[in-house]
């Protein structure tokens, strides 16, 4: 299912509590999901799951998610186990930018 996301569009997982807010995101649809599965818009579309194997795991709340091409960018606002993947390819913890050195 491709989705047409903006900055500030809430996502949620199909089958836990995970949820996030688009910080980034292409102009284009894209496959976004989140645990395997494909990502919904509302928490009332959740069903009874789990995550798919490879797609499970730890995403962390106030944390940063991208994929290698920086062209999505998205916040945990409620922690889980199901990771997002975009177009299959598993989105992964933004590295924190050095603060400058002050001498």
């Amino acid at each position: 299912m491709s989705l047409t996301i903006k900055p500030g569009t809430r996502l949620f997982s199909a089958v836990d509590a995970t949820e996030l807010i688009a910080v980034k995101a292409p102009a284009d649809p894209i496959e976004l999901t989140i645990g395997g599965h494909p990502a919904v818009l509302s928490a009332d579309e959740r069903s009874e799951g789990t995550p798919a194997y490879g797609h499970d795991g730890v995403v962390a709340m106030g944390k940063r998610y991208v994929d290698a091409a920086d062209t999505i960018e998205l916040l945990a606002t409620k922690a889980g186990a199901s990771v997002p993947a975009l177009g299959g390819e598993l989105l992964v913890l933004k590295e924190a930018k050095p603060l400058p050195a002050s001498d």
